[in-house]
């Protein structure tokens, strides 16, 4: 969705790459071992009631969890457009909420930080929050807006403590990094474990200190394994990744 398309309806999902069906995803997930899942909003091909409960079925038939749907898009420090973009993740926790996910991560605001912008944001992710008590909302260390570790505290603060935290283990970067995830790992309750890759395989250093941040912190939730590189053998590349986190997690 872009800021022109914050009312798009059951046709704004953006059209999948060509590979696995999404239907067929959770039986080659149990298969490899894996129990948990969190699914993009722009995964889903329809927001038909009807695929919509095929999806959960196949889900809850490999006896998968899904910790979260992930809206990936909207925008709720919009200067124009809040209300609208607010309008439309709202129609995604509606849909995250029938697939039976646990969970709906949803973007704190795509502007700079302001002390208004990230009281406004968690006052919107409050409203989300409090309109759909049958689901857990959780905001994420994504975008401008949640530069560092300040202003991701001053969102879930400024929701009341009705809106948790999804940690991306990949989206800070620089020198301050550790401390700034060890900041907010308190109260991160579910994560992104994002690994780096190059030629020569992962970043175990750095994905390693980055987890320690959460084991420090006595971290219970699930670790989402996330790869995004080039290298075509995904699974392969997950494996790497579960290998490093079981040598910190145990």
């Amino acid at each position: 969705m872009s800021g022109d398309q914050a009312d798009g309806g059951p046709d704004d999902l953006a059209k999948p790459d060509a590979g696995m069906a999404l239907l067929d995803l959770p039986a080659e997930l149990r298969r490899r071992g894996y129990d948990t899942v969190q699914l993009c909003h722009f995964h889903l091909p329809s927001r038909d009631p009807g695929y919509l409960g095929e999806l959960r079925s196949a889900l809850e038939s490999e006896n998968l969890t899904l910790d979260a749907v992930l809206v990936d898009d909207g925008d709720l420090t919009h200067p124009a457009d809040a209300d609208a973009h607010q309008h439309w993740i709202d129609g995604w926790l509606d849909v995250a909420i029938t697939l039976g996910a646990r969970r709906a991560r949803v973007i704190a605001g795509k502007q700079s930080p302001s002390p208004s912008r990230l009281e406004d944001s968690g006052r919107r992710l409050g409203k989300l929050a409090g309109d759909h008590p049958e689901i857990r909302v959780v905001t994420e260390n994504w975008f401008a807006l949640t530069a560092g570790a300040d202003e991701v505290h001053a969102i879930l603060d400024a929701a009341d403590r009705q809106v948790g935290l999804l940690v991306d283990l990949g989206n800070w970067t620089g020198a301050d990094k550790y401390d700034q995830l060890a900041a907010v790992a308190p109260r991160s309750e579910t994560c992104h474990a994002k690994c780096r890759f190059d030629a020569d395989g992962p970043d175990r250093e750095d994905f390693t200190r980055s987890l320690q941040a959460l084991r420090q912190a006595d971290y219970t939730g699930p670790l989402a394994l996330v790869y995004d590189g080039a290298n075509a053998n995904e699974w392969d590349c997950l494996e790497q990744e579960h290998a490093i986190a079981t040598g910190v997690f145990g």
